[in-house]
């Protein structure tokens, strides 16, 4: 059976300090984990409704990761350094009894920290018991306030009311700090990113604004509709006076600033007019068990052929550190010498691995 579970030895161990280094120096710290294909929005940026329509072919259930396959990945990940879990999808709220899998995972030692990314439409439900399993953090993916603006970039879906409601439940579940995630997109939605952060200045929520991205190969992406974070900063500060605050941990992608005024912090995330790739510590799972080692990657290395062709768990730590040592990826680098090469690269698409 998929989910039979194993004995996990002595497979999870403290790493020499560093953890496993791939090609260009960087430690794996972070896996990113896809629980779930299918999602209830369909954002042009990811899942455009021209392409994943009614008759799109999703996973089958018995083609997803079963929970004791990903808590087995995830240990595998973590004896090789990675300190951070965050579950992804798609939509991962659409994956049943998912605290249940927040439970396992927040068992396995050295494991520093669990959070999870959603649209938020089904957290109010969940954000109690997510919490109660373990989860320590949440980000919501909100592009607009304006209603309007909100349908047009979630693929014509409501539900504004319900994210934040489920905002409101992960403040008072605890899941803090909570942030939001803005994909902030030239002529869709970046004249109503101060009215956004206007409604949550003074709240216990973090505001990231996002460079929009090429991410996949759907998403029609053209450079002149990225809004650089250096503009985006400079409307902000001309509105309230900010100042830069310093990094939280080695990696992290988000410039930080606060108000200066008090009323919290505010940061933004600038993978295409500042790539960051030099300290990318991120490594991905999909929801099929692929493993990938960049957002923009084109191929990974199957794991759910060998969790259910009987590899140990010693094999499966070798497959993952193999895949690691021999990571060179910095697409965001080399993002237009890519896009201008003969054989453009052919991207996972992002609903497969998360953002």
């Amino acid at each position: 059976m998929a989910d039979e579970r194993r004995p996990l030895g002595n497979v999870v161990a403290h790493p020499a300090p560093g953890g496993t280094r791939d090609q260009l120096g960087r430690p794996m710290h972070d896996l990113r984990i896809s629980v779930m294909d299918r999602c209830n929005f369909r954002c042009p940026y990811c899942m455009p409704k021209e392409t994943f329509h009614d008759r799109y072919r999703f996973l089958r259930t018995s083609e997803r990761l079963g929970f004791n396959e990903i808590v087995r990945v995830a240990r595998a990940a973590v004896a090789l350094g990675v300190r951070k879990l965050r579950l992804t999808g798609g939509e991962p709220l659409l994956r049943p009894r998912l605290a249940e899998l927040v439970g396992e995972l927040s068992m396995i030692d050295d494991v520093e920290d669990i959070a999870l990314t959603t649209n938020g439409v089904l957290l109010a439900q969940h954000a109690s018991e997510l919490k109660a399993n373990g989860l320590g953090r949440v980000t919501v993916s909100l592009d607009s306030l304006d209603p309007d603006v909100f349908a047009r970039m979630s693929g014509g879906f409501g539900g504004l009311d319900d994210v934040l409601e489920g905002i409101e439940a992960a403040i008072e579940a605890g899941l803090g700090p909570v942030k939001i995630n803005t994909v902030v997109r030239r002529g869709a939605n970046d004249h109503t990113v101060l009215p956004l952060l206007e409604h949550f200045r003074g709240s216990p929520v973090i505001v990231r604004l996002i460079e929009y991205m090429d991410v996949g190969n759907r998403n029609a992406w053209r450079p002149e509709e990225v809004v650089p974070s250096a503009e985006l900063l400079q409307q902000v500060a001309a509105r309230w006076p900010v100042t830069p605050l310093p990094g939280s941990y080695h990696g992290e992608v988000a410039k930080r600033y606060r108000y200066d005024d008090g009323a919290g912090e505010i940061g933004f995330i600038s993978s295409v007019s500042a790539p960051f790739c030099g300290d990318c510590t991120r490594a991905r799972l999909s929801s099929e068990g692929v493993f990938y080692t960049c957002l923009f990657a084109a191929n990974g290395t199957d794991l759910r052929g060998a969790l259910r062709g009987g590899a140990s768990d010693e094999e499966l730590v070798s497959l993952v550190r193999a895949a690691w040592t021999g990571r060179e990826d910095r697409y965001s680098e080399l993002r237009e010498a890519l896009r201008r090469s003969e054989h453009p690269l052919q991207k996972i698409e992002m609903h497969y691995i998360g953002g």
